[in-house]
């Protein structure tokens, strides 16, 4: 049986109100994760940016892009721990078409 590992990418978006600490621990906590259950090709912080809209009274959001290869399972877990996680107020998950 051929083990299927496909290439995506995530961004997430980090409540801007947090401190840089807060801000650092949660890029982190979500990369560590990543590298546990998949290879972790590029992690590029965009900083801090002005939201298209406002979510929850918030305008600004830390804009975070992560690529990386995986098993086509762990994109769901990645997804359920966005949504449990304090401070992240948007994320998508997108599988990336293999070149």
């Amino acid at each position: 049986m051929v083990e299927v590992i496909n290439k995506y990418e995530t961004i997430f978006i980090v409540d801007a109100t947090k401190t840089e600490e807060e801000i650092n621990a949660l890029i982190e906590k979500i990369k560590s994760l990543i590298e546990s259950n998949a290879t972790l090709e590029s992690v590029d912080s965009w900083g801090k940016r002005r939201l298209a809209y406002e979510i929850d009274d918030l305008t600004e959001g830390f804009y975070v892009l992560v690529n990386f290869t995986a098993k086509p399972e762990f994109p769901k877990e990645l997804e359920r721990v966005y949504g449990i996680t304090d401070g992240i107020i948007r994320h998508i998950v997108i599988k990336k078409d293999e070149e």
